[in-house]
């Protein structure tokens, strides 16, 4: 059962389980999710709290049920928990100052490690993720690959424990390219990226360090243009 599944109730624990995957982006708009019976196996729930949870789910705005042959749980625009996370953010900057931190501590670290631990494998998964970045035609394919990125960072570090922090931490982040009203920061990812990727290449990880902090700090700075120029905007 999944680490968020088990911390809290569970129904609590598999809606926070599926938002933490809309968050990072391995689930999209319009992506429908696993049926209700394979879905309560692979997470070792009774389907009684899976039905909590989908409830819970749907009043917070991430899915949609729809009925008839092709129906099922669908993620939905986002809207709700995306103008929600906005108003936070906001009206708390020091929130976002603070997973900002927890985030440099902690990827920049797995960055490092895995400047002197990757295998060829890690790279080949890094690279592939940038090339996926570069095709991307939508957001959910955009966000899926810069997902991808930092998780096989992540996985170089050669720590579990580690690589699930991580996860954990980018889940609370929706990302720029959530931003709605604006364009897809794509070619300063992929620059970004490709930085830390070439200082991991190249087993220099004080560059690793840098290429990655630099990264994420640049995404806060963004979050936070885009935060104020809408309400800019709507004032």
């Amino acid at each position: 059962m999944p680490k968020e599944v088990n911390s809290v109730s569970v129904p609590q624990g598999v809606a926070e389980y599926v938002k933490a995957l809309i968050r990072r982006g391995e689930l999209g708009p319009g992506d429908r999710l696993p049926p209700e019976r394979q879905l309560a196996e692979s997470l070792g729930v009774a389907r009684v709290s899976l039905r909590e949870a989908f409830k819970q789910l749907q009043e917070d705005g991430y899915i949609v049920v729809r009925r008839g042959k092709t129906g099922g749980n669908f993620v939905t625009a986002l809207s709700q928990p995306l103008a929600e996370w906005r108003r936070s953010m906001l009206e708390q900057e020091e929130e976002l100052d603070d997973l900002t931190t927890v985030r440099v501590a902690m990827e920049s670290h797995a960055a490092t490690l895995a400047a002197t631990r990757r295998t060829q494998d890690d790279l080949d998964a890094m690279m592939a993720a940038i090339s996926q970045q570069a095709a991307a035609t939508n957001r959910a394919e955009y966000r899926l690959a810069d997902s991808a990125f930092h998780d096989a960072v992540a996985k170089a570090a050669g720590s579990k424990r580690l690589e699930a922090a991580i996860r954990n931490a980018r889940s609370e982040f929706f990302s720029p390219a959530d931003m709605l009203d604006h364009p897809d920061p794509v070619e300063d990812d992929q620059r970004q990226h490709k930085r830390v990727f070439e200082a991991i290449k190249d087993r220099a990880p004080l560059l690793a360090h840098e290429a990655m902090l630099d990264h994420i700090e640049h995404t806060r700075h963004e979050i936070l243009r885009i935060l104020k120029s809408e309400t800019e905007q709507v004032s």
